[in-house]
Order: structure tokens, then sequence, then C-alpha cells
């Protein structure tokens, strides 16, 4: 199960008013059958058959029957074991999602989302005590109760909503880069300069020493991005654009790594919350930062994608292309947006459907602010000396996809555009107000 499926089933837990379940499979990998012949030398402590004791241990070897921690196939051979057993059991699965298993039944239904061996159940109280009691009767398992702690994500559950953020392994982080006691910041990353020469995240240049290992920069990266892809939609432009640095790091570099962690400091207790009740409706934003990397002539692409206006899937990614104007990178940024939508529309609809929730079918709304690009995708490729070398596939695709009725491209001021959050440093006021716009709110203001 991917974080942005388990971002909407608490969505959809959230509006619909449903429970949600954690459960934890004991030894899981042990349950696993081998397709293939698999041999291990004997292990201490076992007993040799009598007529085999005569016999050097290292001469002999046992074949595998089931499945052991560290073989490459055991996740594979659990998961067929797991699915085989529900799907026995009347659930039902789709490829589009293949981790998430869903039982509807006359009184309600349950869904069960799986990561490995953590078993989240979501659906109506009913339907969930019959799915924990025959899990317990098929496996070894452990009931964790409400679902408050899972796959590092801390579930607060409140009368209104649900909220999850990741104050404990926020917390954490700054203490192992000793930045737990750092002046807080109010934005992730400072305004950067048009002029290419005074950008602070310009590559390194021929004067400059990079950081040794001695530097976690790596580790420091890979523990923003941890925060940037499950609850911390506000920091994923400048993880994204510090990233790309990973190889030669300089200390403005470093100085750019700290910035974020003092905005963490401020923010520590940030997260998203989907509140109960809401419309469950998917909204997208899409944008794009022209010659965001001036260095190599590359925008950045950036949406979100909101349920009951809370973020559930966001991007922000430097483009392969170099756009030549900013109506080819809003293009391109809006052709992206509109893939993520497709499978968005495809798992949600999956998941309504077979949870007997009633949805009704129309078009993806996706804002956008670059009104030529907009007017383009709605009337037609429009050939000219500007759009020329733009290839066409970026516009038929979309146009495709409006004249099926799947979205619907839509302008909108760049001051509401939320998706300017993932394309650029913001003033602390616009920055504030984007990430408010997308759901995200303090716990101690809940």
């Amino acid at each position: 199960m991917d974080a942005i499926t388990f971002r909407f089933l608490m969505s959809l837990a959230a509006s619909q008013n449903l429970e949600m379940y954690l459960m934890d499979v004991v030894t899981a990998y042990l349950y696993g059958s081998l397709e293939n012949e698999i041999y291990m030398k004997i292990p201490e402590g076992l007993k040799m058959p009598e007529d085999l004791k005569s016999k050097a241990k290292e001469i002999c070897s046992v074949r595998l029957q089931r499945s052991l921690y560290g073989l490459k196939q055991s996740g594979r051979m659990w998961y067929n074991r797991l699915s085989e057993y529900l799907l026995s059991k009347d659930y039902v699965n789709n490829a589009i999602c293949p981790c998430v298993f869903i039982k509807k039944s006359s009184s309600g239904f349950v869904i069960i989302a799986v990561y490995v061996d953590d078993l989240n159940m979501i659906g109506t109280q009913k339907e969930i005590d019959d799915a924990r009691t025959h899990m317990k009767e098929e496996f070894e398992m452990k009931d964790l109760g409400k679902t408050k702690f899972c796959l590092g994500l801390q579930i607060e559950h409140f009368q209104d909503g649900i909220f999850v953020h990741q104050s404990n392994y926020t917390k954490r982080v700054l203490k192992r880069f000793y930045m737990d006691k750092a002046t807080p910041l109010s934005t992730p990353m400072v305004n950067r300069s048009l002029d290419v020469e005074k950008d602070p995240f310009r590559p390194c240049e021929d004067n400059e020493e990079v950081l040794g290992p001695e530097v976690p920069y790596m580790s420091a990266i890979g523990g923003l991005m941890y925060l940037a892809n499950c609850t911390r939609p506000d920091i994923a432009f400048a993880t994204n654009l510090l990233a790309r640095y990973s190889s030669s790091p300089t200390r403005r570099h470093w100085n750019g790594i700290k910035h974020i962690f003092r905005y963490l400091q401020g923010s520590i207790d940030l997260g998203l919350f989907y509140p109960k009740n809401s419309k469950c409706v998917l909204v997208g934003f899409a944008d794009a930062g022209y010659l965001s990397d001036p260095h190599k002539a590359r925008s950045q692409t950036g949406y979100v994608f909101t349920i009951g206006g809370t973020a559930v899937s966001w991007r922000s990614q430097k483009q392969t292309l170099v756009a030549t104007s900013s109506n080819y990178a809003e293009t391109i940024a809006l052709h992206e947006a509109c893939r993520e939508c497709v499978w968005l529309r495809s798992m949600t609809h999956h998941i309504q459907e077979s949870s007997g929730i009633v949805t009704e079918k129309e078009p993806t709304k996706i804002f956008e602010d670059n009104s030529a690009c907009v007017t383009q995708l709605k009337e037609g490729y429009i050939k000219s000396d500007r759009t020329k070398h733009i290839p066409p596939r970026f516009f038929s695709y979309t146009q495709e996809l409006q004249k099926n009725q799947e979205v619907d491209i839509e302008y909108i001021r760049s001051s509401d555009n939320a998706a300017d959050l993932f394309t650029k440093a913001l003033p602390t006021t616009v920055f504030k107000k984007h990430v408010h716009s997308i759901g995200m709110r303090r716990l101690q203001n809940l």
C-alpha cells in the first residue's frame, strides 16, 4: 500500500465517519509457501536424523518448505498466502491497488489495507469485528486497537475529523542533527535571487570546497524526504531542490538544509487534517516554475490533489525537458497532473464502488493559472511560431481526457493556486495561505 492510497483511506474514514483499527501479523513471512526448491545449511541446534548422525553437518543441507526472513521472495510469498485467504473469504481485490482488500455486506463494509505485516481495517464496526475474528483464526495476530500509530505516522481521532502528523519523527530528526534547540523560521526556504551568480542554490563552483563524509548531507536529505512524502508537502519543493546536490554539496547547500530544519523546529506539530462529513470530491491544482533551475535551463513541475479540501497526492519535480517558454512549462506540468489524476480517479472509484459508497461521476477539476495554456487545451492545439515546437502529445492526452469528461481544466489566479507551493520559494504570507488551503493544521489549534 502506498502513502497516497493510505491518505485517501483516512480521508474516506473521516468523511464517512468510519472506524479504523490496526492489526499486526506475528512472523508474517513464515506463513508463505515456497514455489521453488531452496536449500540451506543445517542451522545450529537442529537434531540430525539417526541415519545421518555419522556424517558431518557441513556436507548436509535442508530443503525449505516455508519462506524465511532474508529470502528475496519472502514478501511475495506472504502476499500470495494472505491474498489467497482473503479472496476465499469473499474479499475483492484489483490491480489498481493490489494491497487493498474490500468486503461488502448488507449492513456495511470493511477495507483491509496491507503494508507487509500491518493490516489497517477501515469500515463499519460489525464488519471490522468479523474481519478481526477470522484473521485471528488463520494467523497469529496482535490486535493493536484503534489506529493511532502506523508506518511512522501519528493518527489523532477528533470529533470533527482525523489528524495525521509526524511530530515524534520530526523531533528525532532535529535531535539527530543537533537542531532541536535552533531558532525557528517561518518558511522552509529563502527567496532566491534572479541573478544566476547570486543564487544560493547554484551548483558547486570551481573554487568551492565540496563537503566531506563528516557532514551527513545525504542522511539529512533522506530524513526530510520521508517527511515531505508522507505528511509535510510544505517542504516538498525545498527538499527536492537541495536533493539535486547530494553528490557534491557545498556549505551553501548545507545551510539550506539547516534552514529547513529551523522551519520544522517552529512547526513540529503541523500535519494534515481530514474533516468529518466533508464532500469526497477530488480537486487538482497544477503549476510550473519556469526556469526554476536556471543553471540547466529546467523548469519545475508542481501539482497537488485534494479531497475534502485536504491534500492526498502531491509532487514537486524538476522537468526533464527544456521548456522554451512559461506556456510550454505549464503544458508539461498539466500533462503530468492529468496522468496522476487518471490513476487517482481509478483508485478512488474502485474503492468507493466496491464499498457501496454512492458517488457522482463527474469530471475532476484541475486548476491552472496560465490562461494561454488553458485556452489551448480547451480549444485544441493552436499552431503558431511560439507553439509549433511543442510535442503534440502534451496537448492530445489532456484534450482526450477532457473530451471523455474525465478532467475539466479551469483557470485560477496565481495567488489562489495551491500548486505554487511546489514550484518556487514564496513570501511568508503567501506561503502560509497555501499551506492552510491544502488542509494543513497545527495540532495545538485543533
